[in-house]
């Protein structure tokens, strides 16, 4: 006695989501989080895997640091004057980082 399915080339299955009549071969199977799953649909309703399932699974290395960084020092000569005016009750006046003369 062999262990053998009919061919079933007529046969009609049910989608699992929306219920509509197809032709059995004409139905997929459902791929959840990298795994098919027992789920048989139709072709309107069965969609891919979603990629977001993937995060986590593969190793992301995006260094965001400089080992021993080095500023320029034409920056730092410029971030160390206060460029823009302050006013305080109506006098101006210009300073420096630390000291303010009014």
């Amino acid at each position: 006695m062999s262990s053998t399915f009919a061919v079933g080339k007529r046969a009609l299955g049910l989608c699992d989501r929306c219920g509509q009549t197809y032709l059995l071969n004409e139905l997929r199977k459902l791929t959840i989080n990298f795994q098919e799953v027992n789920t048989k649909v139709c072709p309107e309703c069965w969609e891919p895997d979603h990629p977001q399932n993937a995060q986590g699974r593969y190793p992301v290395r995006d260094a965001q640091a400089l080992r021993d960084p080095r500023s320029d020092s034409a920056e730092l000569d410029n971030s160390r004057t206060l460029h823009t005016p302050i006013y305080c009750q109506g006098v101006q006046g210009n300073g420096e980082v630390g000291t303010v003369t009014i």
